[in-house]
């Protein structure tokens, strides 16, 4: 269970895998990515981001998995079960090479406690997103969503498209938390990011996103005032507790009068606190690790206590013209059940004051239809992915010249400006790979254009195309993805679901779906795909095929909510194709009716 390989698993090129088909290498390929030492968290342990998300749960899962990739054929799927191999069973050539659940715990028993004793028993496993579906690319994915939220919070909340000067504060700087040092930088914001993992802090600085470091609350507070006055770019790390961070800010406003704060959120992984997700203030790092195991009860009463102590000093500077939000971690929510004062006033006792980032930010961009789409090159020279870069870098500036509405020229415009600059980031971690958000009609060009490109040779290898589960369709989460769903359907499950099924018989070569995601187990249900283009005219309609699905699915849902900008979307998107028909809302114009019905 514990023999892992003599050399740590890599993203090689996909020619180097024993296979019999070309989908069978390619998910090997990714499987290797997830487990790649500079990619995943914790490597020995399988987790490849947010603590406990894992590609399997034991090394023996692995050898048997990578076993079966080698020997299937174009008429078998391999069904996988919580990281659990059941085998290669009969399919046709059209269907999944892989279908993938992870958790699927029958609803009632879905709870934090019976998931650590089933985890226990080996029966099942925490996925979260891109972990249990073989997509992840690195932290590349959440450095575009982050630059794409603090910039977009920045255009919502500070009435700015310029972040120069304005100060940023946020805690995590691990798997995914991690990409808000690099993100700060690109929207040339001052970021201060704090960390208690001595670690993960100094593998960011390796990584050159953080610009500086410091224990010292004094020096935090001293080049944030720098920084604002030069108004210059700054990622600094605060080598700490984010409480201690946001009681001197606090401190600081109480009584210079200075609010040294504009934008503010929060990464610890508040899915998964009292395990290691969450540090209390009272205890050193140390000391909270050894509490963990030695003391549950204590060690969660000191997480509470740490979270309340949190929100006043948010609180606090909110009421001082602070913008915070929710970064769908779960936050919030922990903080809600701890006793803190985060419940909206007048609300129903799970409407938060904060909104999260989805809510206010990235749900009006989901309405659009756009998501964050990637690509794998699975030759794994980067040629081959500057090669994909100017196809999409064209295909993006050819649609956005067509376009006509505001909103949508917008989301293309940042795209573009993202992709343009790309390689110049430096993202790339592992295989070859990018993302940047766009909408269906993007995304399939873009899909079409890439397949043919392999056809012609100019791309040597094939390329996998997938998405974050954190899409238009593919997560509902009522504190996340779901979260701007007001019709009272934000805790239903059907669409994820949905989405799962008709990308297995729409084209996809695997699909994945799971319980639990960002925000903790029985929290959410995701889904995701991979699907292999390899310059056929076979996937090149899979693609056409799939794409439309995956993007239109969530739209519909979304529209059918009462949200308008989705309305809009997939009213274009059914004039553009006349074999999509959706049952669309119409709005009560006289909202007294209801009240004559009533009475009469």
């Amino acid at each position: 269970m514990n023999r892992c390989p003599c050399r740590s698993p890599r993203a090689h090129p996909i020619t180097e895998y024993p296979s019999q088909t070309t989908a069978a290498a390619a998910i090997m390929h990714m499987i290797m990515n997830n487990l790649d030492p500079q990619v995943a968290q914790f490597p020995q342990e399988l987790v490849t981001y947010g603590g406990n998300g894992q590609v399997f749960s034991n090394w023996a899962q692995f050898w048997i998995t990578m076993k079966y990739l080698s020997e299937m054929g174009e008429d078998q799927t391999l069904v996988m079960c919580s990281g659990h191999p059941q085998g290669l069973f009969p399919s046709s050539p059209s269907a999944p090479r892989v279908v993938i659940t992870n958790g699927m715990v029958i609803p009632n028993y879905s709870s934090r406690d019976n998931y650590g004793k089933m985890f226990g028993l080996g029966v099942t496993m925490y996925g979260q997103m891109t972990a249990g579906s073989y997509c992840y690319i690195g932290p590349q994915g959440i450095v575009h969503g982050t630059v794409l939220t603090v910039l977009n919070a920045g255009r919502r909340y500070l009435g700015l498209h310029n972040l120069r000067g304005k100060v940023f504060v946020t805690s995590g700087l691990g798997g995914m938390s991690g990409a808000q040092a690099k993100a700060a930088v690109i929207t040339g914001c001052v970021g201060i990011i704090a960390e208690v993992d001595e670690a993960a802090l100094r593998k960011r600085q390796r990584q050159g996103w953080l610009m500086q470091v410091t224990d010292s609350l004094d020096q935090c507070i001293a080049q944030i005032r720098e920084a604002r006055q030069k108004k210059i770019a700054l990622s600094l790390g605060y080598h700490g507790n984010v409480v201690d961070l946001w009681e001197r800010l606090a401190w600081e406003c109480e009584h210079t009068g200075e609010l040294l704060v504009d934008l503010g959120s929060d990464q610890t992984s508040c899915h998964n606190p009292f395990s290691g997700g969450y540090y209390p203030v009272q205890l050193t790092f140390k000391a909270a690790n050894q509490m963990m195991r030695s003391d549950p009860a204590a060690f969660r009463r000191h997480v509470q206590e740490s979270l309340r102590r949190q929100v006043i000093a948010i609180n606090s500077l909110s009421g001082k013209g602070m913008f915070f939000w929710d970064y769908g971690n779960a936050f919030l929510l922990e903080a809600q059940r701890a006793g803190a004062d985060v419940e909206k006033e007048g609300g129903s006792g799970l409407e938060f004051r904060y909104p999260s980032y989805v809510q206010h930010i990235m749900g009006d961009i989901f309405s659009l239809g756009f998501g964050p789409f990637r690509w794998v090159c699975t030759s794994a020279d980067p040629s081959d992915l500057a090669e994909t870069d100017a196809i999409v870098t064209s295909i993006l500036e050819k649609i956005m010249s067509e376009e006509t509405g505001e909103a949508v020229k917008q989301q293309y415009s940042d795209n573009v400006h993202w992709i343009r600059q790309a390689a110049n980031h430096q993202l790339v971690v592992g295989s070859q790979a990018r993302i940047l958000y766009s909408d269906q009609r993007g995304r399939i060009a873009i899909a079409v254009a890439i397949n043919r490109a392999i056809a012609e040779g100019r791309i040597k290898a094939p390329v996998v195309i997938s998405r974050d589960h954190h899409d238009v369709s593919g997560t509902d989460s009522p504190f996340r993805e779901t979260s701007n769903v007001y019709d009272g359907s934000a805790f239903c499950a059907d669409m994820a679901v949905q989405n799962f099924v008709g990308d297995a018989f729409r084209g996809a070569t695997w699909v994945a779906l799971h319980n639990g995601g960002g925000v903790g187990w029985g929290e959410a249900i995701n889904g995701g795909f991979g699907l292999v283009l390899d310059g056929s005219a076979d996937a090149e309609e899979r693609a056409k095929m799939m794409l439309n699905w995956d993007v239109s699915n969530g739209v519909t849902r979304r529209c059918w909510s009462g949200n308008q900008k989705a309305y809009e979307t997939i009213c274009r998107t059914m004039r553009r194709n006349s074999g999509l028909r959706v049952t669309l809302p119409h709005r009560v114009q006289d909202e007294a009716i209801l009240d004559r019905a009533l009475r009469m």
